[in-house]
This record gives structure tokens, C-alpha cells and sequence, in this order.
């Protein structure tokens, strides 16, 4: 069921990109806003970026989220504490990251993404080039960009020296599995003492050089709320087929007419709550997306009303709670899911 399918969906979001814990001091978070916007701008001509804090998603809002399954917690710590053991790259030690992603058109049906990462924090990036280089055995090459020099590691020779042997866990087994299968360079390099570019060649090259920055159309959707702990914005000239695959039907065809979408989530210890903005070509598109968006949740609060199961119960309580607007071509929609919501979908997780 569609109605279903959706808020699987914005659960998977909400499990899977939410980056911190709302609980700093406003001060606080002031800087971690001025360090987001440095490290935005610091990315080449992009057509989506997003933002989060990662330290804060390690240290408190991932045990949060999975504090219902503790074994998948403990799973994926050790997934984390095994890639610092091999690498010497610890993920919870980067403040923030930055990522912008480049779309290219590779076929008259077929976009490819070229992204780059942006990542600061306590690090020493000198320090963290060498254990790369050392891990790698000889497995890369040099390049010069102005004063920076670009180390270039064949990515599936990297993995291979360091991962693990699958084990009979899914998680891990499926995180082996990803990593196991990238095959694509990987060229990396410092922008200062504190600050590493991470992605393609031709896109770190891009950020060194700072010829290109992201357009005023995308950092302008980037929330501007303090307490946000994560946000997204991304351009879609071609509709949102480019991203998504759409059926061809009434809610396909309204989906399609988006043109620019952004977001941002924050994470309370209530709960947590996603609020999405879509841009379309005219008026009339954005009031038939909400008309179709606002059958679905009639018709998901009629079929769920009298469910049993606990999950089912949850997501009629996420289509109650689900706000929708729209103002000339712009819809809205902000939905706060509680964490003992989370708790019952998140403890299903085998």
C-alpha cells in the first residue's frame, strides 16, 4: 500500500540522515552554524548539498534512535571502532560535513552524481593523509593543485586492505558488502589543518581551486533555524523523475512537477521532527500535489484507524500527524514523530 510505503519512507530519513542532538546552548549552536555555512561555501557549483553534524549523530542522537535495539546499536559501533582500527580514520571525531553533489547527464534517461565531501573538525589532516598513504601500500598516485598536493587511491584496493571478513551478522555483512563493491577512485586532500576534500578528482579539483561556488538558490533553501541538526537543498530542473522511480499515475506526474526541494530535521528527546519544502513550476502544480497527497492520508487514516498491530498503529498516528500547506507554488510539510514511535518501528529491525 502506497500509504504505507510512504511513511516506511520518511522513517528510513528519519533512521538512517538524522545528524545531532538538539541540546547545546544556543551560543553553541551558533558557531556550529557559522562552521556549516564555511564549509558550504567552501563546495564548488553543486546541484543539491546538505549538511549535518556527525559528531553529535555518533555520540547522541544514534543511540537515541536505536536505544530500542541495542544489538543494532552495538553492531554498528563495532563496524565503527573496526574501520579506526584499520584506517586510523576515526568517523565521530569530524565536527561537520558538507556535501555537494554535481549531476551529469550521461544518457537522454540516465544522470550520474559526482559528489564531493567537505569534512572539519579535531583532526589533524596532515596526519590523517599519511595513515591513508600507509594503509594503502603504494596503491595511489600524486597530484598538484596549486599548493595542495591530491593523493588519488584506487578505492577497491583500499577496502580490500581494510575491512574485515563478512560476518554472519546482516548489518555488518551488508556494510562488507557495500564496501567490498566500490571499485572507483578516490582522491583526497587537504584544504587546512583541520579541513579534508573527499570525492572524485575532477571534483576535488574543482573545490581547491574555488573557481565555482554553490548558487544563492540553493544555500537560501538551507534552514536557517539554530536548532536545525541537519539540512538539504536540491535543484531538479527535470522533475523528480531524475532521482525517483515514479509510477505514472496522478501522485507520479504531481511528484514530477517539483523543481527545487529542501529540508531539515531536528532531534529532540521527544522525538524527532522533519520538515520538507517543495518548489514547483506553477500554482496549479503545487495545489494538486496536496490534493493527492491529502487523499492518501484520508484514505491511510480510514484503512489504519482500527489496526492492531502496534506498527500500523504508528504509522496512522504519523498520517495524523503529518502537517501539509501551500502557498502559490510552494507545498510544506512538517511531520514530529515521538520517540516512542520510533522505538516500536526501530526494535522490528533485524
Amino acid at each position: 500500500m502506497k500509504v504505507r510505503v510512504l511513511a516506511t519512507a520518511v522513517i528510513g530519513v528519519l533512521a538512517l540522515s538524522i545528524a545531532g542532538w538538539v541540546s547545546a546552548g544556543k551560543g553553541r549552536e551558533s558557531v556550529k552554524a557559522r562552521q556549516a555555512s564555511r564549509l558550504i561555501s567552501l563546495l564548488p557549483a553543486s546541484d543539491a548539498i546538505a549538511v549535518f553534524d556527525t559528531k553529535r549523530f555518533f555520540v547522541n542522537a544514534l543511540p537515541q534512535i536505536l536505544s530500542a535495539n541495542q544489538p543494532l546499536l552495538s553492531e554498528i559501533t563495532a563496524k565503527i571502532d573496526e574501520m579506526q582500527t584499520k584506517t586510523g580514520i576515526d568517523l565521530r571525531r569530524f565536527d561537520q560535513i558538507a556535501v555537494g553533489v554535481a549531476y551529469k547527464q550521461v544518457s537522454a534517461t540516465e544522470t550520474d552524481y559526482e559528489p564531493v565531501v567537505i569534512a572539519g573538525g579535531d583532526i589533524n589532516a596532515g596526519a590523517l593523509l599519511a595513515v591513508s598513504k600507509l594503509e594503502s601500500t603504494g596503491t595511489y598516485r600524486e597530484e598538484k593543485i596549486g599548493t595542495h598536493t591530491v593523493y588519488v587511491f584506487t578505492e577497491k584496493n583500499v577496502v580490500h586492505k581494510t575491512t574485515a571478513n563478512t560476518t554472519n551478522s546482516k548489518v555488518a555483512g551488508a556494510v562488507d558488502r557495500a564496501m567490498n563493491g566500490l571499485s572507483k577512485e578516490v582522491a583526497v586532500a587537504d584544504i587546512d589543518n583541520n579541513t579534508v576534500a573527499i570525492g572524485s578528482f575532477a571534483r576535488v579539483r574543482e573545490t581547491l581551486e574555488g573557481r565555482t561556488h554553490v548558487s544563492a538558490d540553493l544555500t537560501s533553501l538551507l534552514s536557517q533555524k539554530e536548532t536545525a541538526v541537519s539540512s538539504f537543498a536540491a535543484r531538479s530542473p527535470g522533475g523528480m523523475s531524475k532521482w525517483l522511480p515514479l509510477d505514472d499515475d496522478q501522485l507520479g506526474t504531481n511528484l514530477n512537477a517539483i523543481q527545487l526541494v529542501s529540508g531539515s530535521l531536528d532531534v529532540a528527546a521527544a522525538g524527532t521532527t522533519l520538515q520538507l519544502f517543495a518548489r514547483t513550476k506553477t500554482a496549479d502544480q503545487a495545489q494538486g500535489l496536496k490534493e493527492t497527497l491529502d487523499g492518501l492520508q484520508m484514505v491511510g487514516k480510514a484503512f489504519l484507524s482500527k489496526a492492531k498491530r502496534a506498527d500500523q498503529q504508528v504509522y496512522s498516528r504519523m498520517l495524523n500527524n503529518a502537517k501539509l500547506g501551500v502557498h502559490a507554488n510552494e507545498l510544506t510539510l512538517e511531520l514530529m514523530v515521538p520517540q516512542s514511535d520510533i522505538d516500536i518501528l526501530v526494535a522490528q529491525i533485524k
